[in-house]
């Protein structure tokens, strides 16, 4: 009987382990999709605004941009706050009154506005995953949640296609267009704000390094309990107290003791007779 169960158990948690890695291609999925609507956006509206790709990067962000302003040449009437930073926001409007670009042809422009909705909902299908990922964290990454938290784990896994599969058939490797976000969201980490700022640095290469190494022993399963994951954040946390201790103090040496006057080799020759001669 409780070979029955184990095997069930065991088929049970193939069953999830390989719906998280689907729900990981899937993700991947969508990056690429993304990607690919992205640049026909881009191609699109850089009849009206060219500059626009050059200020605004992110997909995403470039992606609602556009759709807020349209074919709208005056960019003092559309309200990008909370869309873009302050700063870009400013960028944009400085660079949109000197563009060379035309308002677009209606068709074209509507065309644009439904690659845009396009773009929103994959990313917004994106989330659902990820929402999905990080309540199967405890399963899927034990020890990697127990260094960075599970819900960074899940950003991480998400923005990697997932983690390396105990299988080689499995595996679901980085994505080339998200992978420069990482340290963005180790910098959220718990362990990361704990650090005092002359030190984060230093730390976000130590915890990429603990990361690493949780995500290793998750792939292959090697510590479902987790508390491989929590030794290596124990030394995360040793190692930053190491950091802070101040320097040993230097000891002064202390100056050598002076030869008595006994000690002292005695001089030789003529010079040194006659002096003594002298003295008597």
């Amino acid at each position: 009987m409780h070979n029955l169960e184990v095997a069930l158990q065991r088929e049970s948690n193939d069953h999830d382990y390989q719906l998280i890695v689907d729900c990981n291609a899937l993700s991947v999925d969508n990056d690429n999709e993304i990607v690919a609507v992205h640049n026909f956006i881009r191609d699109k509206y850089r009849l009206k605004f060219p500059e626009l790709e050059s200020i605004v990067r992110h997909a995403i962000d470039y992606t609602g941009a556009v759709k807020k302003i349209g074919n709208e040449m005056d960019l003092t009437l559309v309200n990008l706050e909370g869309l873009l930073p302050s700063v870009t926001i400013m960028v944009v409007s400085i660079m949109a009154s000197t563009t060379t670009g035309k308002p677009l042809p209606e068709n074209v422009l509507e065309e644009t506005i439904d690659a845009c909705n396009r773009v929103f909902a994959l990313d917004s299908a994106k989330k659902k995953v990820l929402d999905f990922l990080e309540g199967r964290m405890g399963y899927i990454a034990p020890n990697l949640s127990a260094v960075v938290g599970s819900a960074v784990a899940t950003k991480l896994i998400g923005i990697a296609g997932g983690l390396l599969g105990a299988k080689k058939t499995d595996r679901v490797w980085f994505s080339n267009t998200t992978s420069r976000f990482c340290n963005g969201y180790l910098e959220r980490t718990e362990a990361f704000q704990a650090t005092p700022s002359y030190l984060r640095s230093r730390a976000c290469r130590l915890l990429a390094a603990k990361s690493t190494l949780a995500v290793r022993v998750d792939s292959a399963r090697g510590d479902p309990s987790g508390s491989a994951g929590r030794a290596l954040r124990e030394a995360f946390y040793n190692k930053i107290e190491k950091w802070q201790e101040p320097p040993p103090a230097k000891l002064r040496k202390p100056l050598p003791v002076p030869d008595s006057e006994s000690k002292r080799k005695k001089r030789s020759g003529l010079q040194s007779r006659k002096m003594k001669e002298d003295m008597q």
